[in-house]
């Protein structure tokens, strides 16, 4: 099969599994569960962190290790800026 193919079925898959993931969110809100459907949602339809998120994150880990060694390290100039772009 041909790449075309493979991402139609792909496509479909997606389709399929995001109206059955809809489906049962509706089922739960209509029971009055509209907290464990937004759960379910996000549990089930992750987004990937930002670029924005990552760079915050290895700053953090920057810092950790930094301070595992004994140096000191806090950057809020770079945080700052970090913290003011977009998502």
């Amino acid at each position: 099969m041909g790449a075309d193919v493979d991402s139609l079925f792909v496509q479909a898959y997606q389709a399929g599994a995001d109206q059955e993931l809809e489906a049962c969110c509706e089922l739960l809100v209509a029971d009055h569960w509209e907290t464990l459907s937004r759960g379910l949602r996000t549990a089930r339809r992750t987004k990937p962190p930002s670029l924005k998120e990552l760079a915050l994150a290895e700053l953090d880990l920057l810092k950790a290790d930094a301070t595992t060694h004994g140096l000191g390290f806090d950057a809020p100039a770079i945080r700052r800026a970090l913290e003011q772009l977009d998502d």
